[in-house]
C-alpha cells in the first residue's frame, strides 16, 4: 500500500504530461510517435486535412546482388519554380505551414474565372479562363496541359517515392526577362536572388517533411551534395534530392548586342556560391543566348514568345545558319504569339526564318569554355540540354579532351546524334516525360547504345517547367492502367490517389501532377514497354555512377607541356608576336604556333624520353586542318600513324588510340581547311586514352 499510492500519483502525472504534449503537437506540428518507429515510411503526424498517398507497403531498401542501387531517377524537375519569375507565374506551393488549402490555391489574379491568366493564354492558347479553385475540388487544375499551376505538392512527390523513384533532381529555375515583362509579381527579377531563394525553400521543405517524420534526418526527402551521400540515402529506401540550376543568365552572364556583361571572376564567384548552396549540376544557357553559349530553339508560338524575350534581354533576335553536320537545333517556325509580340518596341518585328537553316549561329563562347572548365574543377555535372548543337559540340570537345564524365542530357533537348558521345564519356541521359507510346518508341531508338555502354535510363518530368505532360489515353484505350497495381519492385501496392474531393485516374487525367508518376510508369508497362520500365529501374545507379565519375576525376598530366617542339616552318609577319613551335606547348591558349601557307606542314614534340601515349588533344586556332594525322615515333625519323581524319572542322579535337610507347609525337597537316596555313593554340599529350 505504501508503494502503490505514489505509483498511482506518478501515473497520473505522466498522463497529464502526455495530454500536454498532445495539445502542443496540435499547436506546434508533428512530433515522433511509435507509428513512425514501426512503419518508418509513414509520417508520425501528417497535417490534417491533407492529400492521401494511395500507396501501401514498405518501400524497398538496399542494393541488388551486384551491389547496385535500384530505383527510378527523375533527372529534371522544378519543385520551387513558384518562387521564380517574380513569384506569380506558377500558382500554388509545394508545401505550406498553413496546410494544403494554402499550398494548393491559385494566384490572386486568376480569380474569379481566370480572365487575367495571361501566361495561360500565351502557353496554352484560348482565353485563359478556368476554375481557379484548387483544394479541395481541383476542377480545372492541376492538369496535363495547365502550365501555370503547382504540380509538385510534397505528398505527390511522396507518392512517386513510394512508387519506386529514388533520385530527384530539383532544378532551381527562373528567367529575369519573363519576370520583368509579366504583369504580376511580388518580388524582384534578379536571377541569382531567385536561385538563392529556391535553394533556401528546398531546405525548408526538407525540414517541414522531417518534422512530420519525427525530427531532423528522419523524413523521406533528403537533399544530397555528393554521390556517396545519395547512394546512402537510396540504400536506406529514401529519396535523394539533387540540386541543379537552369536559368538564362547565370552569374549575370547575359550579352547585350553581343557584348558580354560578365567576367571570368563573376563566373568563379558564381560557381563557388552555387557549390556552397549545394548545387551539383547546371545549365550554362537556357532559352536566351547569353554570354556563355547559344541556345537550342523552342518551336511554335512559344518559340516566338521566347524569341521576343531574347530581343528584350539582349537587343538581338535568334540568328540561324545552315547546319554543318547531321545534328540540328529545333526549327523555330514562324508562328505568331500576339500577346508576347505586343511587348516589342514599335516598328520592331520578329524576323522570319528559312526552314533549311535550323542551327544557331552562336556556339560556346570563350567565357562559356571557361565556365565548363570551372565546373569540371568543382566536380559539377554539365547539362547539355538547351545548348545549341554548335555549343554542345564544342562542350563535348572540351569534355573529351579531359575525359570528363560529368555530362547530362536530362529531358530530351539534346540532339540524339550526340548520344554515343555522351555515353562514351560516361554521361547519363533521360527522356522527357511524354505519352507512353512515344516514350517507348524513343527509348527503343537508343536502346542499342545503352546496351553497348551498359547504362540505365531516366526520365525528366519537368513538372512546373511550362512544358506539357502526357494526355489521358481514356478508359477505352487498349491496355489502360488498372487499379490497384504493384510497384516495379513488387513490394508496394499503388491505388488511385485522392486529394481533397478529387480522385485521380491516369486513364482520365494523364500526367496532371507529380503524384501520377507511378501511374505513368505503369502505363508504359501496360502499353508494352516492360523492357523500358526495367531500364528505368536501373536509372538511379547509372546517374550516381556519372556523378561519382565527375567527383573522382583528376586531370591527367600533359606530357607535352613545356617540352621541346620543332616544326616544318613557322610564319613570320608580325615583329611583335612569336609564332614559333614552342608556343603550342607552353600551356597558354592565348599563344599559338602558325605554319607557312602550305598544305604539308607538321609540328613535332619531343617528350624527352619514351612515354606511354594514348590521347592527344589538338586545339586549332582559326586556321585549321581539314585532314591531318597524329603520328608517333621512337627516334624522330620513323613515324607510325595512330589517328587521322579528313573531316576536320577546327576547334578542339581529341585523338584516342591504343596506348603505346613513344618519345616523339607529330601533328602532320595534310590539307588546309582555310586559305591560311595551320595554326595550333595548344597540343596536349596524355598517357590515358
Amino acid at each position: 500500500m505504501v508503494i502503490v499510492q505514489p505509483l498511482r500519483r506518478r501515473l497520473g502525472s505522466v498522463t497529464v504530461v502526455s495530454l500536454l504534449f498532445a495539445v502542443l503537437a496540435l499547436v506546434l506540428g508533428p512530433v515522433p510517435s511509435s507509428a513512425a518507429q514501426s512503419n518508418w515510411w509513414e509520417p508520425s503526424a501528417r497535417p490534417a486535412p491533407d492529400s492521401q498517398i494511395g500507396v501501401t507497403g514498405e518501400p524497398f531498401k538496399g542494393t541488388d546482388a551486384q551491389g547496385r542501387v535500384r530505383g527510378f531517377v527523375d533527372a529534371h524537375d522544378h519543385i520551387m519554380s513558384n518562387e521564380g519569375f517574380g513569384g506569380r507565374l506558377i500558382c500554388g506551393k509545394p508545401y505550406s505551414e498553413q496546410g494544403v488549402a494554402d499550398a494548393l490555391k491559385d494566384c490572386p489574379e486568376h480569380y474569379p474565372d481566370g480572365s487575367l491568366a495571361v501566361f495561360d493564354m500565351i502557353t496554352k492558347g484560348g482565353d485563359g479562363r478556368h476554375d481557379p479553385v484548387g483544394w479541395p475540388t481541383f476542377k480545372d487544375w492541376p492538369a496535363h496541359d495547365s502550365l501555370t499551376h503547382q504540380q509538385n505538392y510534397y505528398a505527390w512527390i511522396e507518392r512517386a517515392w513510394r512508387g519506386g523513384q529514388r533520385v530527384l533532381v530539383n532544378d532551381l529555375v527562373t528567367n529575369g526577362v519573363i519576370c520583368s515583362v509579366y504583369f504580376f509579381k511580388d518580388r524582384g527579377c534578379d536571377e541569382m536572388d531567385a536561385i538563392r531563394l529556391e535553394a533556401k525553400k528546398t531546405y525548408e521543405m526538407q525540414d517541414y517533411i522531417d518534422k512530420m517524420y519525427g525530427g531532423p534526418g528522419k523524413g523521406f526527402f533528403r537533399i544530397v551534395t555528393s554521390s556517396a551521400q545519395a547512394r546512402q540515402v537510396v540504400e536506406q529506401g529514401k529519396l535523394a534530392v539533387v540540386l541543379g540550376v537552369e536559368t538564362s543568365e547565370p552569374f549575370g552572364c547575359k550579352q547585350i548586342l553581343d557584348v558580354a556583361q560578365c567576367s571570368k571572376e563573376d563566373i568563379d564567384k558564381g560557381l563557388d556560391e552555387l557549390k556552397e548552396l549545394g548545387v551539383s549540376s547546371m545549365f550554362l544557357c537556357h532559352k536566351f543566348d547569353n554570354a556563355l553559349c547559344g541556345v537550342r530553339y523552342d518551336s511554335g508560338a512559344l518559340g516566338t514568345a521566347i524569341n521576343v524575350g531574347q530581343f528584350l534581354s539582349t537587343g538581338t533576335f535568334w540568328k540561324t545558319e545552315t547546319c554543318r553536320g547531321p545534328q540540328h537545333d529545333n526549327p523555330i517556325g514562324n508562328a505568331a504569339a500576339p500577346q508576347a509580340e505586343k511587348q516589342l518596341p514599335q516598328g520592331v518585328d520578329v524576323p522570319s526564318y528559312d526552314s533549311d537553316a535550323q542551327c544557331n549561329t552562336r556556339g560556346l563562347t570563350d567565357l562559356g569554355a571557361y565556365a565548363v572548365r570551372g565546373m569540371m574543377k568543382r566536380s559539377m555535372m554539365l547539362e547539355l540540354d538547351h545548348m545549341s548543337v554548335k555549343a554542345a559540340g564544342q562542350a563535348f570537345d572540351i569534355l573529351e579532351s579531359e575525359s570528363y564524365p560529368g555530362v547530362i542530357s536530362s529531358h530530351s533537348w539534346m540532339d540524339l546524334g550526340w548520344t554515343e558521345r555522351l555515353y562514351k564519356l560516361g554521361g547519363f541521359a533521360a527522356q522527357y516525360m511524354g505519352a507512353s507510346e512515344g516514350f517507348i518508341k524513343e527509348a527503343e531508338r537508343t536502346r542499342e547504345l545503352r546496351e553497348k555502354y551498359k547504362v540505365g535510363y531516366g526520365y525528366g518530368t519537368d513538372m512546373n517547367g511550362v512544358g506539357g505532360w502526357p494526355a489521358p489515353r481514356g478508359t477505352d484505350a487498349p491496355n489502360p492502367v488498372t487499379y490497384p497495381f504493384r510497384s516495379t519492385d513488387g513490394g508496394s501496392v499503388v491505388d488511385k490517389l485522392t486529394t481533397g474531393s478529387r480522385t485521380w485516374d491516369f486513364n482520365t487525367a494523364g500526367g496532371a501532377h507529380y503524384g501520377m508518376v507511378p501511374d505513368w510508369v505503369e502505363d508504359i508497362r501496360r502499353v508494352g514497354g516492360q523492357n523500358v520500365v526495367d531500364e528505368l529501374f536501373t536509372g538511379a545507379e547509372s546517374y550516381l555512377r556519372t556523378w561519382a565519375g565527375s567527383e573522382t576525376y583528376r586531370p591527367g598530366e600533359n606530357l607535352a607541356k613545356g617540352v621541346s617542339a620543332t616544326a616544318s616552318s613557322s610564319e613570320w609577319w608580325n615583329p611583335f608576336e612569336n609564332f614559333k613551335p614552342g608556343r603550342a606547348v607552353d600551356g597558354d591558349t592565348g599563344t599559338r604556333w602558325a605554319s607557312e601557307w602550305k598544305d604539308d606542314q607538321w609540328l613535332r614534340i619531343d617528350l624527352g624520353s619514351a612515354k606511354s601515349v594514348g590521347r592527344v588533344t589538338v586545339d586549332w586556332e582559326g586556321a585549321y586542318a581539314k585532314s591531318y594525322n597524329v603520328e608517333l615515333s621512337d627516334d624522330g625519323s620513323n613515324w607510325r600513324t595512330v589517328w587521322s581524319t579528313d573531316v576536320g572542322d577546327g576547334g578542339l579535337d581529341t585523338a584516342r588510340f591504343a596506348t603505346s610507347q613513344a618519345r616523339y609525337v607529330r601533328v602532320k597537316g595534310l590539307t588546309r581547311g582555310t586559305q591560311w596555313g595551320y595554326s595550333l593554340r595548344e597540343v596536349g599529350v596524355h598517357a590515358a586514352g
